[in-house]
């Protein structure tokens, strides 16, 4: 709907707008609420705790074989401001990394880079999702030069660092 509006505020109005579409967003700062977050701010919540509370295995839903794209919440920034400066098409246009991964290896990234020692077990009893998320971003490169510069591990230790450092916070606001 937004989509549509924009267009009609161009053709009307000589309205300016783009239309963006961004991929799973995480990095500092992301929502690490158990029962409303996404799934890196939520793995890195559970495996921080199993690390802290000894657990030799965490259970993780479905059994690990959807795809993923996700892009750093600076890179995302980044392409916003860049599509705002230098986009001026009607097309809308996805934002993301490129690169698409399997919520298995995201688990095992993770767990390295968190140092989790523990075992990975999948509970298939539990839905999958949808089996493969990806965007097609040829269009953000081609048209105004965006492209992710920030390295998935690289991304993903920094959110894990920013949990680490602001957790006891996030922890005592929730509390009742």
């Amino acid at each position: 709907m937004m989509l549509a509006q924009i267009q009609a505020y161009r053709r009307q109005y000589d309205f300016p707008g783009v239309f963006l579409l961004p991929v799973n967003i995480y990095g500092p700062g992301d929502n690490f609420n158990p029962s409303s977050s996404h799934v890196i701010p939520a793995w890195i919540r559970k495996l921080d705790e199993a690390i802290d509370t000894r657990q030799d295995e965490v259970t993780l839903w479905g059994d690990g074989s959807p795809t993923r794209e996700f892009v750093h919440a600076r890179d995302a920034a980044r392409g916003i401001v860049l599509a705002t400066a230098h986009y001026t098409d009607v097309d809308p246009v996805n934002i993301g990394a490129g690169m698409e991964v399997s919520i298995a290896d995201l688990a095992a990234q993770l767990a390295g880079v968190m140092g989790y020692r523990g075992r990975i077990v999948w509970d298939t009893s539990k839905p999958n999702g949808q089996p493969r998320r990806m965007l097609d971003i040829a269009r953000a490169r081609e048209r105004f030069g965006f492209q992710a510069s920030i390295g998935f591990e690289e991304g993903l230790a920094e959110a894990v660092a920013w949990w680490r450092q602001h957790k006891a916070r996030i922890v005592a606001d929730e509390a009742p």
